[in-house]
């Protein structure tokens, strides 16, 4: 058994929330607060996700956020300039109708900005006491440490899933240095047959099996899965229940098809 995945001594629930399709309607105000009823307490967004919207509908339906709740979003996707930055953190606040964000993420690495001055302002807003812990997202190995030079790293976001591995060195790298790995897009490519056999025999759905084969993959792993319904996030959700034996992880390790 795997010690259980904190940050700042609480302790996450293993399967998150990704909003980059939230629209601040009643009914997504109201999957949120579903979904933190429901034990989720790890919830995803970004400055960009529909042009603010996402970040709007979680501090309408959320703020103040509880104690054990994290909510994470992310900036500099497109500019990755200091005051930009700067700019994009104080907006995520206000939308966020928060003091402090638990979570800040470098969205991408900007090509023509160094990503040591990238993170040089999310760390001035981490010392003043508006983010609490930062994060990386598109990245590989050499640019998370040289990002924990700047600052402390508490958790990592790439595409990733069963099918996608194209970060399996990343995910290595996160699991010995006890970072937390959050991939997006989790569920790309949860189809198959060999998925869809082991589903039958746990008598779970294919997005289960992929979800928890991602749990098994590494105790540092979160994802995120996206969704809009009440009953995906549901599902979502059952894949924690979920536990493969080492023959049916070597299988869906193996065969990607």
């Amino acid at each position: 058994m795997s010690e259980p995945l904190t940050l700042d001594g609480i302790e996450l629930t293993r399967i998150g929330l990704g909003t980059n399709r939230l629209t601040d309607r009643p009914e997504n105000r109201e999957l949120l607060k579903t979904a933190v009823d429901a034990g989720l307490n790890f919830i995803d967004t970004a400055n960009g996700y529909t042009n603010g919207e996402s970040e709007r509908t979680i501090g309408g339906a959320l703020a103040p956020f509880r104690e054990n709740v994290v909510v994470a979003t992310k900036g500099g996707y497109r500019d990755g300039r200091p005051d930009a930055i700067s700019t994009q953190i104080e907006e995520s606040l206000q939308r966020l109708q928060t003091d402090t964000i638990p979570l800040y993420y470098l969205h991408r690495v900007d090509p023509d900005v160094p990503l040591e001055a990238s993170l040089g302002a999310i760390r001035e807003h981490r010392d003043q006491g508006t983010i609490r812990h930062v994060g990386i997202s598109n990245v590989g190995v050499e640019e998370i440490e040289r990002a924990r030079q700047v600052v402390p790293v508490s958790a990592v976001q790439n595409h990733y899933s069963r099918t996608e591995r194209g970060h399996d060195d990343v995910v290595d790298y996160c699991t010995q240095q006890k970072i937390i790995f959050v991939p997006y897009f989790p569920l790309r490519g949860h189809d198959g047959a060999t998925l869809t056999r082991i589903a039958r025999e746990h008598e779970a759905t294919p997005a289960q099996i992929a979800l928890a084969w991602l749990l098994r993959r590494s105790p540092i792993m979160l994802p995120i899965p996206g969704t809009t319904s009440i009953e995906h996030l549901r599902e979502n959700l059952g894949a924690l229940d979920v536990e493969l034996t080492d023959a049916e992880y070597e299988e869906l390790d193996e065969r990607r098809a």
